[in-house]
């Protein structure tokens, strides 16, 4: 199905007297003259998705009413703009398409690897280029930057380059939705509005923050019977003190939005419309524990903790349709893991 031309003219695969119009998530949408409260639906042709379409003809009945339930067509008089809002209306097209919009994005298997491919390449460019540039414009020594061991000025470099490369891919991903749907760039990524209930916006998002938390404890719990005997990459790079303020602002300020807009956001939703819901959640939180691996490299407990976490945030982003929910959880999670690795090294208790 084509989208309508420029200047109000029709393509050829519509009719002038045909009724259309676009509801859930991009979809178009015919409406029948003889029964206009029953909708068929079909996505755009070149969505990228690959996902089914959702269609429901007007003399079918809704679902989960039989046919003797069935209602009677309305006079095609009334079928004004307004009568969709009446009362008592079956809206199961509509809520159908909702359903499923949490999986329909504009983008599929081709941009991922894209993704991964420019990423591989930006991490290497942006790194050297920072550490050159370190060198030539602020003196560093050249030993100290490209040795085997980690000095304070590399692990700035590498702190500062890890900001440059998140910057880059949420531009990357901006673009790429700003390439094939004019809807908004926050919403199709998966920050769809944060349900509150009974509540308020805030008292949700708390409990969510206070999620994180719990799970924190948990996993520092966890972790106290799995620590590695070797030094950790991650304790190299924060030796010095201008290195954890680095880290702190970017794993509290950055950090889960960046990797929830990508992992939960950008990569969940294909991943779950090839392989369910459920190995959907588990590979997520896989790969997101594999991005840490080379931070923890040495401490495969704690990776393994981190790939938990990850389904968690992966569950929670699933369980409630919205990114915002798991960004809240890991907000949480990250605060109160870098609150409590910070008075450990300030109490002396770092080897």
């Amino acid at each position: 199905m084509r989208r309508l031309w420029a200047g109000g003219s029709f393509p050829p695969a519509l009719a002038p007297g045909d009724n259309y119009q676009y509801i859930e998530s991009g979809v178009l949408a015919r409406r029948s003259l003889a029964a206009p409260f029953h909708w068929e639906m079909t996505y755009d042709d070149h969505n990228l998705s690959g996902a089914a379409p959702v269609r429901v003809r007007a003399t079918e009945p809704p679902d989960g009413a039989s046919e003797s339930q069935g209602l009677p067509a309305p006079d095609a008089d009334a079928a004004g703009p307004e009568s969709r809002n009446l009362s008592g209306i079956p809206v199961s097209p509509q809520v159908r398409g909702e359903v499923l919009s949490d999986l329909q994005v504009p983008w599929g298997w081709h941009e991922v690897l894209l993704f991964v491919v420019l990423g591989v390449i930006a991490s290497v460019v942006v790194t050297r280029g920072m550490a050159e540039a370190a060198i030539r414009l602020l003196g560093a020594n050249p030993d100290e930057m490209f040795g085997p061991t980690m000095s304070t000025a590399k692990s700035v470099v590498v702190l500062l380059s890890q900001a440059v490369l998140d910057g880059g891919a949420i531009l990357y991903l901006y673009l790429m939705v700003l390439g094939r749907t004019p809807a908004p760039f926050w919403r199709t990524i998966g920050w769809r509005g944060l349900s509150s209930g009974a509540g308020s916006f805030r008292a949700t998002a708390l409990q969510f923050l206070s999620g994180g938390a719990v799970l924190a404890l948990m996993v520092s719990f966890a972790g106290a019977f799995l620590n590695s005997k070797e030094t950790l990459p991650i304790e190299e790079l924060l030796k010095a003190r201008i290195s954890m303020f680095i880290f702190a602002v970017l794993g509290v300020a950055v950090a889960p939005l960046v990797e929830e807009t990508i992992f939960r956001g950008f990569l969940y939703p294909i991943i779950a419309r090839r392989t369910g819901i459920a190995a959907g959640i588990a590979i997520t939180g896989i790969l997101f524990g594999m991005l840490h691996a080379v931070q923890l490299w040495g401490g495969w407990g704690q990776i393994a903790l981190l790939m938990l976490v990850g389904i968690v945030l992966t569950w929670v982003r699933a369980r409630t349709g919205t990114v915002a929910a798991s960004y809240f959880v890991h907000l949480g999670f990250n605060g109160l893991q870098l609150l409590g690795y910070l008075i450990y090294l300030a109490g002396g208790l770092h080897r």
